[in-house]
């Protein structure tokens, strides 16, 4: 029997965790939903959900992984018995593979605007023309369905190379990279005239403008940007060697993941604020009004406003393939374990099945615009179905099974190593608090209420 892969020690461990966790959902999705939710106080309550909630679902995910050292549908079915754990299984396995296909999507508008940027397309168009260029361009029927395949090809290629030599690897190289990009391009937002305005919408909050719809997509986003309820903390976790300290790779992911995502925020909306563009402007707003600033930068700096929009869309673009790589290893995972498949021929069935599927949500900003669902079209269907059902579902799963399900001393043993980390053994009482009570009743609650108001 083939040896299964492992990451290569603890720093591997949280670049790879925190590449699954960076990505769209810091830099395209969390801006907008600050702009569309009252600036800082939306940060407040996200920062808290992650803290009580995010958190001891992250590791409650960790110990189902580690402690299968298998796929997630074989890590489910150990903790739940006959059809119901094959039914749970399936869905951890099948949620990821949901969000990849209009995740694909979304990254290829990131390659699309990013050869847009090297072309000085930006700069050359004419400010009152340029922020229709993402209306134009979605409306396309091939172009956007080429560049969601072309995502995807490189999103598998990666994820065929294997645990270490792929995924790994990548991670280690495009997370600092990550950084330090998007630090350059705050750095600059916060730097241009009328910039100010941005930047108290970020730290000065305004509970006024909170509603149950605010928590809601709070929890929403933090379980979409750490990747919670939809396996990919189980699957990573399975390849984690039994020294590592689960909750280091816990709080080193999350604290990754808001710093990042807080530091996206600040080369977003300063710099629309500066555009005087307003800062709920939806799923288009970094497509929409970055291009109209790099245009309009380009009248006095051509040359900076040229980089700055190559360094920008480079940056979206390294953030989704570093999220999208973790969203398919899921599947693959699956297939090449539990049905015996090799990992290249895994890799190609799931690009023709999201590929498929992709097209589909791309279509429906085009000639599938018509076409509703619950009063939604096709792609914004699949990310509310996928951020408000789905990741809740697995979510709230993972800390019941943890929780109430597992033995505790096994949850002690995961979460402690066996008692050899002093330090988790003194917390430990608190943590399984967090995943059996707190967790749970949370999630439970939020549900309720934006079900009944």
């Amino acid at each position: 029997m083939k040896t299964r892969e492992k990451f290569g020690g603890r720093t591997a461990v949280i670049m790879a965790l925190a590449g699954s966790a960076i990505g769209l959902g810091n830099i395209w999705r969390f801006p907008y939903l600050v702009g569309e939710n009252g600036g800082a106080a939306f940060i407040i309550i996200y920062i808290g959900f992650v803290l009580l909630l995010s958190v001891p679902i992250f590791l409650a995910e960790s110990v189902i992984g580690r402690s299968s050292g298998a796929n997630c549908r074989v890590a489910i079915s150990q903790l739940i018995p006959g059809r119901a754990g094959r039914w749970f299984g399936w869905l951890m396995v099948l949620t990821p593979l949901w969000i990849a296909s209009y995740y694909s999507v979304v990254g290829g508008w990131s390659l699309d605007f990013l050869s847009k940027a090297c072309h000085l397309e930006f700069t050359q168009t004419d400010p009152d023309q340029v922020s229709g260029i993402f209306g134009q361009f979605i409306s396309d029927t091939w172009v956007p369905v080429l560049c969601h395949l072309l995502f995807l090809a490189a999103t598998v290629g990666i994820v065929a190379f294997g645990v270490k030599a792929g995924i790994e690897k990548f991670s280690k190289i495009s997370i600092p990279i990550l950084f330090l990009l998007i630090v350059a391009i705050a750095g600059y937002s916060i730097s241009l005239p009328g910039a100010k305005e941005g930047i108290h919408y970020l730290t000065r909050p305004d509970f006024s403008q909170v509603t149950i719809h605010t928590f809601v997509d709070a929890l929403g986003q933090s379980f979409f940007s750490m990747s919670l309820g939809m396996g990919i903390i189980i699957t990573y976790s399975s390849y984690v060697s039994r020294s590592e300290n689960l909750l280091v790779s816990a709080v080193g992911t999350s604290f990754s993941d808001m710093l990042f995502a807080y530091i996206a925020g600040f080369a977003i909306l300063p710099a629309v604020f500066a555009a005087g563009i307003g800062p709920g402007s939806g799923p288009g707003l970094v497509f929409q009004t970055l291009p109209y600033i790099f245009s309009t930068m380009a009248v006095q700096a051509p040359i900076t406003s040229a980089v700055a929009a190559i360094l920008f869309f480079l940056t979206i673009f390294i953030a989704a393939l570093t999220s999208s790589v973790s969203l398919i290893e899921v599947g693959v995972a699956y297939l090449t374990e539990s049905r015996g498949m090799s990992r290249v021929g895994a890799c190609l069935l799931l690009f023709v099945l999201c590929g498929v599927a992709g097209v589909l949500c791309s279509l429906s900003f085009g000639p599938l615009q018509g076409v509703k669902i619950l009063h939604m079209g096709i792609f914004d269907f699949a990310d509310s179905f996928a951020s408000n059902v789905l990741l809740v579902i697995g979510g709230l799963l993972s800390v019941i099974l943890v929780g109430w399900v597992m033995p505790r001393k096994k949850v002690f043993a995961e979460l402690t190593n066996r008692g050899l980390l002093r330090g988790n053994v003194k917390l430990f009482p608190l943590l399984y608090i967090l995943i059996r009570y707190v967790a749970p009743l949370g999630i439970l609650a939020l549900v309720i209420a934006s079900v009944l108001l």
